[in-house]
């Protein structure tokens, strides 16, 4: 049994979300304000290491056609970076309505408006990931998918 990281990439924040060891449901964990790629990665390899995380989902922002645009690319990037400072296997999945679907969570909860709520969202990308079967296949896509984006 092991745990699995959802991730919210964002230019400001990293939402950041895990499993239960059995893969059935992906609580939030925290939000990181970036700073540096490696105060990020190091801040994350530290979530790693504590969780006993084995596996990273990445939300990947895909355009209306369910396209690579340019910040898919960047996220692509940025996962690639992230699994060599790791040494952790890395899933991309469409994180398509992520953000709205945390804001109304975030509503009914005890947010305030115009609280961040990237944690929120790392944790509906990796629900989204497991309820697809995440924890026992393969339903998003691995890094290797992207071998042809630079």
């Amino acid at each position: 049994m092991t745990r699995l990281m959802g991730l919210d990439h964002g230019r400001k924040r990293i939402g950041v979300a895990v499993s239960d060891p059995l893969g059935i449901v992906a609580r939030p964990v925290t939000i990181i304000v970036r700073a540096s790629r490696r105060e990020d990665f190091a801040e994350l390899a530290r979530i790693i290491d504590a969780e006993g995380v084995s596996r990273i989902v990445v939300g990947l922002p895909t355009d209306a056609e369910s396209g690579i645009g340019i910040q898919a690319a960047k996220v692509i990037r940025w996962a690639r970076k992230l699994h060599a400072a790791v040494d952790r296997a890395v899933s991309l999945w469409d994180e398509s309505y992520s953000s709205e679907a945390a804001a109304e969570l975030a509503a009914r909860g005890k947010r305030k408006p115009g609280d961040p709520v990237d944690d929120i969202a790392a944790a509906i990308i990796l629900q989204d990931y497991l309820d697809a079967g995440g924890i026992t296949s393969e339903p998003g896509q691995p890094l290797d998918a992207f071998a042809h984006i630079e």
